[in-house]
């Protein structure tokens, strides 16, 4: 990773801050007073989980990579709380008062995930696989986001059809590459191919692809589903 061009890892560090930016603003507009409170609770848990997990990243501790796969125990929690923002029925009324609109701009940041994974792999640090000149074609919901978010679920001009659809689908380029960069992390991979291991989620900055950036995407896919389906607060 030393010799790693130092665009993309700013590049990507941009995408984790502006990830950051969209979270810490949809909880804002959620809580209703005071809002100051919320929104310092949603800066701190945030802060918290980047600071804890770059230091275990920076020290190592990812590098292991017997079983039970570390890196996969720090992402459970990251479910595990997505299940319960959606399920328990306080916590889901706070989510379902997230602006739809920002949880669908939000997936803009998976165009320059994209062009970060395709540069990580010209580096040989991930699969061909997870970019978009392999089976990654996630790189379509970051393009089509700003049309969704202003045709689709916009003030001026909504569809709701289409609206479900679109989280659908593109919920589906997410489960997608989710499954196939699984399978080529050092913990399952067995070498036999010809593809390159994905190594590089195992480094600070890019360890957060997998504990904020995805988990992030996938809790906006559901909550705007949540709200689709379910009567607008």
């Amino acid at each position: 990773m030393e010799n790693l061009p130092i665009h993309i890892s700013l590049v990507f560090t941009a995408v984790v801050f502006t990830v950051f930016g969209f979270l810490f603003y949809a909880s804002y507009r959620a809580f209703k007073t005071p809002k100051r409170f919320g929104s310092t609770w949603t800066v701190t848990a945030l802060m918290g989980w980047l600071f804890l997990t770059g230091v275990l990243t920076y020290k190592g501790f990812f590098l292991d990579y017997s079983l039970p796969p570390k890196l996969m125990l720090f992402v459970a929690p990251t479910i595990i709380l997505i299940l319960v923002l959606l399920i328990m029925p306080n916590t889901r009324a706070f989510v379902k008062k997230m602006p739809i609109t920002t949880l669908t701009y939000i997936h803009i940041v998976r165009v320059p995930v994209e062009i970060c994974l395709w540069w990580l792999f010209k580096a040989e640090l991930v699969a061909e696989e997870m970019t978009f000149e392999g089976a990654n074609y996630d790189i379509l919901a970051g393009i089509t986001a700003p049309f969704a978010g202003v045709f689709l679920v916009g003030k001026k001009s909504s569809n709701k059809f289409g609206a479900i659809a679109w989280n659908l689908i593109c919920l589906g380029l997410l489960i997608n590459i989710v499954v196939r960069a699984i399978s080529f992390t050092p913990y399952f991979y067995d070498g036999s191919g010809t593809e390159l291991v994905n190594a590089a989620v195992f480094y600070v900055p890019f360890v957060w692809l997998p504990l904020l950036v995805v988990p992030a995407v996938l809790f906006s896919h559901l909550v705007s589903l949540v709200k689709l389906f379910g009567k607008e607060e």
